[in-house]
């Protein structure tokens, strides 16, 4: 990947740099990439992140993004004109290379989070449910489904334990885990993330 970092000024390399860490974040984390061999999603992601950036920070045309990324054109029009809003994260296997369109939704996703500090939670509860739907993570889709955007930022267990009441995660009541948490917890992905660190120190991921 050959990109032309002299056409980047300081701020946009470090707003690129968050906005592709906040990708990898609502995909799960590195971790979770190394697990389930999908590393080679990064290099898309990356990509994607600097269209983004360039079309929305510096108002680019997709044929000067082309031109700076050594990538076609048609590629550009499939990262920018991909729909956040829909179901991103579908793989049939593990290994699966990650779609232009999908790459292009998630860094969407990831840059509006980011540019406006984690602010809409709506966005990231709802692409939290696709994510977790589609990756067949059950417990983390019934614990979403009973939240709202206006739930977070979450200060304590009290504040959600009544919305989580009687729900089981992986033979726990959610209201035990949820005492168990650090807080404040500011995103849903935030809360899922902790919840399976909390799973994994009893040995129940």
């Amino acid at each position: 990947m050959n990109i032309n970092f002299k056409l980047l000024d300081e701020d946009v390399e470090t707003l690129v740099l968050r906005v592709f860490l906040k990708s990898i974040d609502l995909l799960g984390g590195l971790q979770n990439f190394v697990e389930h061999r999908r590393i080679n999603w990064l290099p898309s992601l990356l990509l994607a992140c600097y269209s983004v950036v360039l079309k929305e920070e510096y108002m680019k045309t997709e044929q000067e993004i082309a031109q700076h990324l050594k990538i076609t054109p048609q590629t550009v029009k499939n990262i920018l004109r991909a729909d956040p809003s829909v179901e991103m994260v579908k793989t049939e296997k593990e290994g699966k290379d990650i779609s232009v369109h999908t790459a292009g939704s998630i860094a969407k996703i990831a840059y509006r989070l980011v540019k406006y500090g984690l602010d809409d939670v709506r966005i990231s509860l709802e692409f939290s449910k696709s994510t977790v739907k589609a990756l067949d993570i059950t417990w983390a889709y019934v614990i979403l489904k009973k939240l709202k955007w206006n739930d977070f930022p979450i200060a304590s267990p009290q504040d959600i334990k009544e919305r989580l009441k009687k729900i089981y995660i992986k033979g726990r009541l959610a209201e035990e885990i949820l005492e168990d948490l650090d807080y404040p917890i500011n995103t849903p992905v935030e809360l899922i993330k902790l919840i399976k660190e909390n799973l994994k120190m009893y040995g129940l991921e």
